[in-house]
C-alpha cells in the first residue's frame, strides 16, 4: 500500500530497540472481553497496527493469559476495567475514554476504556498515536472526551461521480449514479475519520440534483450500504435534501411546509429512511440560496421549513441541519446600499429562538464564502437561542484548491479564539460552537471534504494535514496549532527533528505566504469566476454576486461601516462592531473588507496601501521560493513518491503566483497610475 494513501495511519516501524520491546511485552495479549461490530473495528485496527509497528501477532483474548497485557474494555465488563475508574470518572462523556497504567493482583497492564463502544474506539485510536510517537506507557493516567458533540464531514459528491469543489479526483462513494465498487477505500476513508472522533457524515452534495434527490427513494439502497459501513466505525450518515422533493417524487402540487400534505408526505418517507437505516443521522438542507428551492417560495420562514422537516425526523431522534448560506444572489453592482455580506443575519437573527430543538443552524466562519481573510460571522455570537454548526471548508476552493500549499489550521485557530463579546469578554467563537456559551446541547463543528480517488485522497499530499486538523479541533479547539501541526508530521512522515522543523514551519507560513500573493486586506474574491482559480480581479466586480472590491483611480475597498456605509460593521456585538467602524482601530487584515480607502492611505508601518500591495505581491513570490528550498532539504529523509510529489506542487505554485503578482500589481499600477518605490518590474 502507497505511503500517501495511508495519510497519518502510517503505523511506521518502530525504530529504537528498547521501545519496540517494551511495546512487544506489552502488547503480547490484548484483553478484549467484549464484542459489538465497533469493538471489532478497534480490534482490527490495534492488531494490524502492531504487526506494522513492532512486528508483532498479538493473542486476543477475553481474560488475560499473561502479567502484563493490555485491556480495551466498556465500564462493567469486568473488574480489571473497573478498576479505571474512581470517583472523578462519573462524569465521564459518552465518548470519552479513559487510558490508564494500572498494577493489581499482581498484574501490570494497561487499560482503554469507556462507557461506549464509540469511546473504546476513539480511546483505541489515541493508544495507537502513542506508540506512533513513540510515548513511554509505564504510568500514564490519561482522560479524554470532545469538546463538541458533532463533529461532522459534508461531503459535495454528486452521483454522477463528480464533485462540487473538488481537487483530488473524483468521488469516493459514487460513479455513473451507481455506488463505487471499490468499497474497501469507503472503508478505509472511515477508519481515517474514526482516528479522529469524527461521528457524522453526509455523503451528497447540498445543491441536490435530480438522481441525487433519489437518493431518498429509489437510491436509499446505496446509502444504506456507505452508512453500513460508516456504523462499525462509530459515524452516522446524513443526506443532503431538495426541500422540492414531494414534488419531484411524490408529484404533489406544492412543497409548501405548512400543506398538511407536504407534512405527511415526510413523516411517511423518513419512516422509511428509518426502517432502511435505524441510526440515521437526519438531513442537511440547502434552501432559499443560489437558486435553490426553499420556504420563501411560500412565503414561509426558514424556521417553518426547518421546524416541518424537524417534526417529520423527531421521534426517530432524527437532526435537521440548516444551512445559513442564504443571500440575494441576483445584486445588481450598482447598488451599493445592498450587501451580501449581512445576507445570513438578516435572515436568521430575527427567527432566534423559533427552531425546534432537533433543528441546528449551520454558519460559515464568515459572512461571504470561505474566503483567504474575511471576519467571523456575526451570527456566532449573535443567535442564543438556537442550536449552531460552525462550517469550515477543508477544500480548497478560494485557498489555493491543492495545487498550492495552504494550511488551513491556523486561519481556522484564529475564528475560534474571536472573542464575540456576547455574554462579556471571553465569549469565544469556540464556546459558540460546543454550545457552553449558550447552554445549547446540539452543536459542534463541519467541515467541507476536500477527499477524492486520487492516490493520496487529497491531490496535494500535505492537504492531508487539513482534514487532519479540522477533525483534531474539532475534538479540542483547544489545541495549539503547533500542537496539530508537529503530531500530524510526526505520524505522516517521520519523528525526526529536522523533518518535523521544516514540514512545520512550511505549514505554519504557507496561508500568509498565499494571501500576500493574492487579493490584498481581507478584499476577498479577485479570483476567475465559476472555477474560482487564479487572479481576475474585475472577474466578480460586475456581477450579481454581492462580490465587490469598489476600485476606482483613487481607492478600494467596501464601506460596510454605520456611520457612511452598508451597516454590516453593526451586526457585530458594540466591542467588536466599534473596532470594525473605525480605520485606525480596524484590523489592518480587513481593512478593505469594512472600508473604501485612498490608495494613498497609510497603515500603522507607514505605508501606503498602494506600496503594501506591490511590497506583498513581490514578496509572496520570495516566499513561495522559500517553500520550495525548505522542501529541497528534505530530500533523503523522505521517501521518494512523496518527496516528488509535492516538489511538482511547489513549482507550480511558484509560476502561479508570478502570475498573480503581475496581474495584481499591473491591475492597480494602470489604476492609480502610481509607481512602485522600489522601482521593481510591473507590467504597462
Amino acid at each position: 500500500m502507497d505511503l500517501d494513501y495511508q495519510c497519518w495511519l502510517q503505523y511506521t516501524p518502530i525504530q529504537n530497540s528498547s521501545r519496540r520491546q517494551d511495546y512487544q511485552n506489552w502488547c503480547n495479549n490484548l484483553v478484549i472481553p467484549v464484542t459489538t461490530p465497533v469493538v471489532n473495528s478497534a480490534r482490527e485496527e490495534v492488531v494490524y497496527a502492531l504487526k506494522k509497528m513492532v512486528s508483532i501477532e498479538p493473542v486476543v483474548s477475553e481474560a488475560p493469559l499473561q502479567k502484563k497485557f493490555v485491556l480495551f474494555g466498556i465500564y462493567g465488563d469486568s473488574p480489571l476495567v473497573d478498576a479505571a475508574y474512581g470517583p472523578e470518572e462519573a462524569t465521564l462523556d459518552q465518548e470519552g475514554y479513559l487510558i490508564k497504567t494500572l498494577r493489581r493482583e499482581g498484574m501490570e497492564y494497561l487499560v482503554i476504556t469507556a462507557l461506549t463502544d464509540r469511546g473504546l474506539l476513539y480511546g483505541s485510536y489515541h493508544f495507537l498515536r502513542l506508540l506512533q510517537t513513540e510515548q513511554d506507557l509505564s504510568a500514564l493516567q490519561l482522560r479524554e472526551a470532545p469538546t463538541n458533540p458533532l463533529r461532522l464531514i459534508n461531503h459535495w459528491d454528486n452521483m454522477d461521480g463528480t464533485i462540487e469543489r473538488g481537487y483530488a479526483g473524483r468521488s469516493i462513494f459514487y460513479q455513473n449514479y451507481e455506488l463505487t465498487p471499490y468499497l474497501t477505500r469507503v472503508r478505509d476513508y472511515a477508519r481515517l475519520l474514526a482516528s479522529l472522533g469524527i461521528n457524522g457524515i453526509a455523503v451528497n452534495n447540498v445543491n441536490v440534483h435530480d438522481e441525487e434527490t433519489r437518493l431518498i427513494s429509489v437510491h436509499l439502497p446505496k446509502a444504506k450500504i456507505l452508512a453500513e459501513i460508516f456504523r462499525a466505525y462509530g459515524i452516522k450518515v446524513f443526506l443532503s435534501v431538495n426541500f422540492a422533493a414531494p414534488m419531484q417524487l411524490a408529484g404533489l402540487a406544492t412543497a409548501d411546509p405548512l400543506d398538511p400534505e407536504v407534512k405527511a408526505w415526510w413523516r411517511q418517507k423518513t419512516a422509511e429512511i428509518y426502517q432502511q437505516i435505524p441510526d440515521f443521522g437526519g438531513f442537511l438542507v440547502k434552501a432559499d440560496s443560489e437558486h435553490r428551492p426553499g420556504p420563501f417560495t411560500y412565503h414561509r420562514t426558514h424556521a417553518e421549513g426547518a421546524n416541518m422537516l424537524a417534526e417529520a425526523i423527531k421521534e426517530f431522534g432524527g437532526l435537521i441541519i440548516w444551512r445559513c448560506f442564504v443571500y440575494n444572489c441576483q445584486q445588481d453592482w450598482r447598488d451599493t446600499a445592498t450587501d451580501r455580506a449581512k445576507g445570513a443575519y438578516e435572515h436568521f437573527m430575527p427567527l432566534d429562538g423559533q427552531f425546534a430543538e432537533n433543528v441546528i443552524l449551520q454558519i460559515k466562519n464568515g459572512p461571504m464564502d470561505f474566503q483567504v481573510r474575511e471576519p467571523v460571522s456575526p451570527l456566532l455570537g449573535g443567535m442564543e437561542q438556537t442550536n449552531q454548526l460552525l462550517e469550515l471548508q477543508i477544500t480548497q476552493e478560494y485557498t489555493g484548491q491543492q495545487v498550492h500549499l495552504f494550511y488551513l489550521v491556523p486561519q481556522w485557530k484564529a475564528v475560534l479564539e474571536f472573542d464575540t463579546y456576547a455574554r462579556g469578554k471571553g465569549s469565544f467563537v469556540k464556546k459558540v460552537a460546543d454550545g457552553s456559551l449558550f447552554q445549547r446541547k446540539f452543536n459542534g463543528f463541519t467541515g467541507v471534504a476536500n477527499v477524492g480517488t486520487d492516490q493520496n485522497w487529497t491531490g496535494h499530499p500535505l492537504a492531508q494535514a487539513n482534514l487532519f486538523g479540522f477533525g483534531r479541533l474539532a475534538w479540542n479547539p483547544n489545541l495549539s496549532v503547533q500542537e496539530i501541526t508537529e503530531e500530524w508530521v510526526k505520524l505522516t512522515f517521520s519523528g525526526q527533528q529536522t523533518v518535523v522543523e521544516q514540514i512545520s514551519s512550511m505549514l505554519e507560513r504557507s496561508g500568509r505566504i498565499y494571501e500576500n500573493y493574492t487579493a490584498p486586506l481581507g478584499i476577498g474574491w479577485m479570483v476567475n469566476p465559476g472555477h474560482h482559480y487564479g487572479p481576475s480581479v474585475d472577474g466578480y466586480e460586475y456581477s450579481q454576486w454581492g462580490t465587490y472590491h469598489r476600485a476606482d483611480h483613487t481607492g478600494i475597498g467596501v464601506d460596510r461601516t454605520v456611520g457612511t456605509g452598508t451597516g454590516y460593521a453593526g451586526q457585530y456585538h458594540p466591542e467588536n462592531a466599534l473596532c470594525y467602524e473605525i480605520p485606525k482601530t480596524c484590523p489592518e487584515e480587513l481593512l478593505l473588507f469594512f472600508h473604501h480607502l485612498p490608495f494613498t492611505y497609510r497603515l500603522q508601518d507607514g505605508k501606503t496601501i498602494i506600496q503594501y500591495i506591490y511590497d506583498t505581491h513581490f514578496r509572496g513570490v520570495e516566499q513561495a521560493k522559500e517553500l520550495q528550498e525548505c522542501w529541497i532539504k528534505l530530500k533523503g529523509y523522505l521517501d521518494e513518491q512523496r518527496y516528488t510529489a509535492v516538489l511538482d506542487r511547489l513549482i507550480l505554485q511558484i509560476e502561479h503566483a508570478k502570475e498573480w503578482r503581475d496581474v495584481i500589481n499591473t491591475y492597480f499600477y494602470r489604476k492609480t497610475g502610481i509607481p512602485d518605490q522600489l522601482g521593481r518590474q510591473i507590467y504597462q
